[in-house]
């Protein structure tokens, strides 16, 4: 039984490394792209332009 317990115990150790591994490879081509200079700025445009369409998106949703 104490088997099944450390077993147990180890699963959110699991997650957030697997987690943390996923965002790690999601993120890694945006960091090549960053390193060029010229696209740089449509990075960063591309990302504030996200952030406010999901905030625009999620302010409709909520009602306000």
């Amino acid at each position: 039984m104490n088997d099944f317990w450390n077993n147990i115990s180890r699963y959110p150790r699991f997650f957030i490394s697997s987690f943390a591994g996923l965002i790690l490879v999601i993120l890694t081509p945006f960091k090549n792209l960053f390193k060029i200079k010229k696209l740089r700025v449509f990075v960063v445009l591309g990302f504030v332009l996200f952030v406010g369409i999901l905030y625009a998106i999620i302010r409709t949703m909520a009602g306000f």
